[in-house]
């Protein structure tokens, strides 16, 4: 069970991150993943938002996902680097 404090900290750490590069891999459904790379945008009180540059014509776009998505382990979020670590509470 998630706790208010467990999903405080979650927003607090996220929000510490705005402005740096993340990955989020996430399941589409029918044994598809859906990855997405950008940078973290802003934090609201339920969800947050990255920034993404699509590959195929090169335009931004904006996906948002709530902070119970990360806690759930429904969405794995990764920091990109040579020892990329995951983030969750």
């Amino acid at each position: 069970m998630i706790i208010r404090s467990d999903l405080d900290s979650c927003r607090a750490k996220l929000q510490s991150m705005i402005g740096s590069r993340v990955k989020l891999t996430s399941n589409g459904g029918r044994k598809r993943l859906i990855i997405h790379e950008g940078v973290i945008d802003n934090c609201y009180p339920n969800v947050f938002t990255v920034k993404c540059q699509r590959e195929s014509d090169g335009k931004f776009e904006i996906v948002s996902y709530s902070y119970i998505d990360i806690l759930t382990r429904a969405v794995r979020l990764a920091i990109p680097a040579a020892n990329s670590q995951e983030v969750a509470s």
